[in-house]
């Protein structure tokens, strides 16, 4: 019996060394008739009009260019049944359909297998033999499961012909929004991941140029600040001072310090450091918390260029021709390398959405696209179109599709100004409903945006940044510096924070949580608080003493479920009062709320009502626990929808409770950022909403171009929907209708 795996991991590596696409599927059909042991081996893609069209091909003469109509012979019987097919003479079945240009007159047997990626059929893959046998039980089954795998990684495997090389298009995510195009340049400096892992003789030495390299990195990250400080000032003042802190973190220089006494050379103490600490954040299902393994790679890289003592190269094009700039990752420095005004877009390799690059592009008003993959072929000065709109980009791209999207580029720049003028008026509807907008945010680097956006206080303020940059919990006086920055940032707004939110996928590295099953159903939020007491204690204390008493405070629970959880934390705070109070600390006592994460919180709010002074929605985990859809899993990440009914039901009754109660309700996470869910929250009645900073000006152009009444009539129509689909449908017309299209994200 043949070994699926290990025949399917050598093709694709084989696949994977070889440059040119018309190569790499040549040798994909090659293999696999190889190992089946066939005359023939066929690829078939299903093309837009839903042919068939013959990719690559062992045996059959591809001297024209091969279609099967749409459901015609056997590939398409093949492809509309989602069956295999396995027949001794091909010719004899009455859905036969002859092609004369590949002379497979001198083949009989026939097996043909679908290639199906979520839910559709995407291509056909056929094997025939001269021989009237059919293909024997064994080789059909590993041609099944061949099929099956090869469904799966065809996206990886760049199998445009080189026939086809007009408007060429490779998905990511979207980084910054926005469309451009230009020529590439190449980021391609030496990384730090290159580094092997060597030894050095000399401790002391390594240390004194370790303190040394700091300084210099210190001054050039300085010094890329200034270059790019007078286009975008405060957004990229934030990223630069970020990386100014993680490079001050007494925690980052204690392990570099560690790994050098261990005998390791500077360069490859660095590599082991960044990895340690990128490592942390990279497992993690949270996107933000994800995001931050970049920022710390990239500090990395920072280091070593420095180290290297070449981190500054000439820029290509410098007569002043717009370039995209590209490669595994983009970093601060790239960007400020550049002659002003040249740089037209971004995309890299690798990376997020949440990315500091993404945040500097966004900052630069640049669009970039983050998670392309490794494109190979790319040339320099090859001109390339970045649609950071939906999160593509396009080679070679015809005249046409470029007069269609310059018309989409000056309709963007319509928009921006229109939404620039929004941003000191208030969020109020057409008929005067008022809406407060609050932004979410994590880090200090992120605390600018929000307020250069227009927001009106934070509406979470995640906690565990302190807590995971670190070989150990933080002191009470360290997290009180942290936390007083966010206050004093926003005054006398309100700002929510939440409890430390760690299990699951967000781990300590010196306090691991492991042998979990199912760690999204474990040990986290605040179960792990209260079982740890003496952290929340030390951390409640620091938020009161950070906030003074004139911010508006409120403390978030996150993943509450049990009125003993509840009971305990106020058990908690009451102390800590009681101690501050006995230390003469002046302070407001918080106002204390729950997150409705958990399902099971929903039926207890009315129970609650009298120990909670509000109630805030957290839409991201209380989504994917409604649904049971992780919508960070790329094979079940198209079917999480936040406009799903059940999600709006819950959400809805979540509002009817806390009206009842008299409970201030706020909704915080990202279904807040997409139109036509913030068109139901607002038709629901919610008047708090909380959402990245980026995504603010658009969501108060929406509220201040519709009414209450056009919100609740929509909600009532959607109440009675079965399906997402019906809903967003409904919801894009009501935007329409109000000129908003534009806030209408392409699908």
């Amino acid at each position: 019996m043949k070994n699926v795996m290990l025949e399917l991991t050598r093709i694709i590596q084989e696949v994977a060394l070889v440059e040119k696409p018309s190569e790499q599927v040549q040798l994909l059909v090659n293999s696999v008739s190889h190992v089946v042991q066939a005359d023939v081996c066929s690829l078939y893609l299903s093309n837009d009009e839903k042919e068939m069209v013959l990719l690559a091909s062992h045996g059959l003469s591809m001297h024209h260019p091969v279609k099967i109509p749409k459901g015609r012979g056997l590939v398409g019987w093949v492809a509309n049944s989602r069956l295999s097919l396995n027949i001794e003479d091909a010719a004899t079945h009455p859905d036969f359909y002859y092609v004369a240009q590949t002379h497979e007159e001198r083949f009989h047997s026939f097996c043909g297998v679908p290639l199906v990626r979520q839910g559709a059929v995407i291509g056909v893959l056929v094997v025939q033999s001269k021989d009237s046998v059919k293909l024997n039980e064994e080789n059909e089954a590993f041609l099944v499961t061949l099929a099956a795998h090869l469904a799966l990684i065809l996206p990886d495997v760049s199998l445009t012909t080189d026939a086809n090389k007009k408007n060429m298009r490779y998905p990511g995510v979207v980084g910054a929004a926005g469309i451009a195009y230009g020529k590439i340049q190449w980021c391609t400096g030496s990384r730090l991941q290159d580094v092997l892992e060597v030894k050095s003789g000399d401790t002391e030495v390594q240390l004194s140029q370790w303190h040394l390299l700091v300084e210099r990195t210190r001054k050039d990250i300085y010094a890329d600040k200034n270059a790019l400080g007078n286009v975008v000032s405060k957004e990229v003042s934030g990223i630069f001072d970020a990386y100014q802190m993680l490079l001050a973190d007494p925690m980052l220089s204690e392990r570099v310090e560690t790994e050098l006494r261990n005998g390791y050379a500077l360069p490859s103490a660095l590599k082991l450091s960044i990895h340690y600490f990128a490592e942390l954040f990279s497992l993690m299902d949270d996107p933000y918390l994800r995001a931050r393994s970049e920022d710390m790679h990239h500090l990395g890289n920072k280091l070593y260029q420095v180290w290297l003592g070449s981190n500054k190269s000439e820029p290509v094009n410098a007569e002043g021709d717009k370039i995209i700039l590209i490669g595994a990752q983009v970093f601060a420095s790239d960007i400020a390398n550049l002659p002003p005004g040249t740089l037209a877009g971004v995309v890299c390799f690798e990376g997020s959405a949440l990315s500091h690059t993404a945040v500097l592009a966004n900052a630069l008003g640049v669009p970039a696209v983050m998670g392309v993959g490794e494109i190979k072929g790319l040339k320099t000065d090859e001109l390339i179109l970045v649609d950071g709109n939906t999160g593509q980009i396009i080679r070679h791209p015809t005249e046409t599709v470029l007069n269609e999207y310059n018309r989409l580029i000056l309709d963007a720049k319509m928009l921006t100004s229109q939404l620039s003028n929004l941003r000191d008026l208030p969020a109020i509807t057409l008929d005067g409903a008022r809406v407060q907008l609050f932004t979410n945010t994590g880090l200090l680097a992120d605390i600018r945006p929000g307020l250069n956006n227009g927001a009106e206080g934070v509406g979470l303020y995640r906690t565990e940044i302190p807590f995971m940059m670190r070989q150990s919990f933080p002191s009470e006086d360290e997290q009180v510096e942290v936390y007083k920055t966010v206050c004093q940032a926003y005054a006398t707004m309100p700002v929510y924070f939440r409890i430390l939110d760690v299990g699951g996928d967000k781990q300590l590295p010196y306090y691991p949580i492991k042998g979990e099953e199912n760690p999204a159903l474990g040990w986290r939020g605040i179960r792990f608080v209260l079982d740890n007491v003496q952290l929340l204690m030390t951390q409640v204390r620091a938020i009161i003493r950070a906030s003074g008493t004139d911010v508006d405070l409120h403390i978030l629970l996150p993943m509450i479920g049990a009125s003993s959880e509840l009971d305990g934390f106020l058990n908690t705070l009451d102390d800590a009062c009681a101690q501050l109070t006995n230390e003469g600390v002046l302070f407001k006592r918080p106002k204390v709320g729950v997150m409705v994460e958990v399902p099971a919180a929903i039926s207890l709010l009315a129970l609650w009502k009298d120990r909670i002074d509000f109630i805030s929605v957290g839409t991201n985990d209380l989504s994917q626990y409604l649904l049971a859809l992780d919508r960070n899993n790329a094979r079940v990440a198209k079917r999480f929808e936040p406009v799903h009914p059940a999600i709006i039901h819950e959400i809805n009754r979540i509002t009817q409770i806390a009206r009842d109660c008299q409970l201030p309700l706020s909704v915080c996470g990202e279904m807040a950022s997409d139109p036509v869910a913030a068109l139901l929250l607002l038709g629901m009645g919610v008047r708090r909403i909380s959402l990245s900073s980026d995504k603010l000006p658009r969501i108060k152009w929406l509220i201040r171009a519709v009414t209450t009444e056009q919100a609740e009539k929509f909600l009532h129509q959607a109440l009675q929907f079965d399906n997402a689909e019906a809903i967003r449908a409904q919801g894009e017309a009501i935007l329409r209708s109000a000129g908003l299209q534009n806030l209408i994200k392409p699908r």
